[in-house]
């Protein structure tokens, strides 16, 4: 049996396999306030045979969200929405850690009738989706250090939220052009206080958020996620000592906290520098190896037997597959993920991928 399909221990729980279902936005939080429906339940439940579950990113206060229809996570109502998605995961002794996801000015007053906010007063090149089609990225109100800590204290209530609606754990998104990752590339944060002007200072948001986190509900219960050189939503980081620099400070800040694991999302061309914050990192180490072309499939399971990651995080496959585990032991067939449906919709391409018992039926 390859290394990838035996039980691991991740901060006391065993996780069946060292497979992870990696975050995935679906804009299908369709009940009342941004909560999840029973089909979300159905949706995670199916692919509860990864070793962990990490669900799609959920906001921690209403000016977080920055798409439609993404669940919130600051609402009692949230919570006991989420308990059945937890309990339906759990009926099926899977493991589900709950991604709170703070968009910061990655979003449109459209979405939520507030403003946007961030580090800087600098808008994001590009648009956003909105249920009245794409729009401009707006200039985002810049925090000030009061609201900055305000905003901190947003995702530990959150984190406190996750463990009362049954969550295993919570992981913070700092990658992909959010707020943390925000903060910590230099043309989204201008700022020349405390929170910004060098990599120490830019990386102070994400470190204080984790420690405010990892004090309220463990920090053997949260993960970290990030995206070093990943240019999505107008990140720039193309310096790639810049980029060193502030990821490795990033990192050696992070590894005193006792978190559970660090999630990377590797960019192409940045090989080198997974392997040395994997090395600087002291617990587990999660990577998603995506191209932005193909999707990560049965040739990266070679990254756990070698001892290049500790677990490997799948997107795409775990959306089109939900027993992607056993169709992975056995090297495929793999059902083709549905582009037209990754974002809103019914069930259709959500909860209608046939299993490998099924397509055989």
């Amino acid at each position: 049996m390859l290394k990838a399909f035996e039980p691991y221990e991740l901060s006391g729980k065993r996780l069946a396999n060292r497979l992870v279902m990696a975050p995935m936005t679906r804009s299908r939080a369709y009940g009342p306030g941004q909560t999840p429906t029973p089909l979300m339940a159905d949706y995670y439940a199916q692919r509860a045979t990864a070793g962990l579950i990490v669900t799609e990113g959920a906001q921690p206060s209403r000016v977080g969200q920055g798409y439609p229809d993404t669940p919130g996570i600051h609402t009692a109502e949230q919570v006991a929405a989420w308990r059945h998605v937890t309990d339906a995961v759990h009926a099926q002794d899977g493991v589900i850690y709950l991604q709170i996801m703070h968009t910061g000015r990655v979003g449109h007053p459209a979405l939520t009738g507030l403003e946007p906010v961030g580090p800087s007063a600098v808008a994001a090149a590009g648009q956003v989706y909105t249920h009245e089609g794409p729009q401009d990225f707006v200039t985002p109100h810049e925090l000030s250090d009061d609201e900055v800590r305000a905003t901190i204290a947003d995702y530990a209530a959150a984190a406190r939220n996750a463990i009362e609606a049954g969550f295993d754990g919570v992981e913070l998104h700092g990658a992909n052009g959010y707020l943390i990752s925000q903060f910590l590339a230099p043309n989204s944060n201008q700022r020349t206080d405390a929170w910004g002007g060098s990599p120490e200072k830019r990386i102070r948001f994400a470190v204080e958020t984790a420690r405010a986190v990892a004090e309220a509900i463990g920090g053997e219960r949260v993960g970290f996620r990030i995206s070093p050189g990943n240019g999505f939503n107008d990140i720039d980081e193309s310096d790639a000592a810049g980029t060193e620099a502030t990821y490795t400070a990033l990192v050696e800040a992070l590894a005193p906290l006792g978190l559970a694991y660090l999630h990377q999302l590797e960019a192409p061309g940045v090989r080198d520098l997974t392997l040395r914050l994997r090395k600087a990192w002291p617990s587990a180490f999660v990577l998603n190896p995506f191209t932005g072309q193909e999707p990560t499939g049965a040739a990266e399971l070679e990254l756990v037997e070698n001892g290049t990651v500790d677990l490997l995080a799948y997107g795409q496959l775990f959306l089109a597959n939900p027993d992607l585990s056993a169709r992975l032991a056995q090297g495929g067939p793999f059902n083709t993920p549905d582009p037209a449906t990754f974002y809103g919709g019914d069930e259709k391409g959500f909860t209608d991928y046939p299993t490998l018992e099924e397509a055989r039926a």
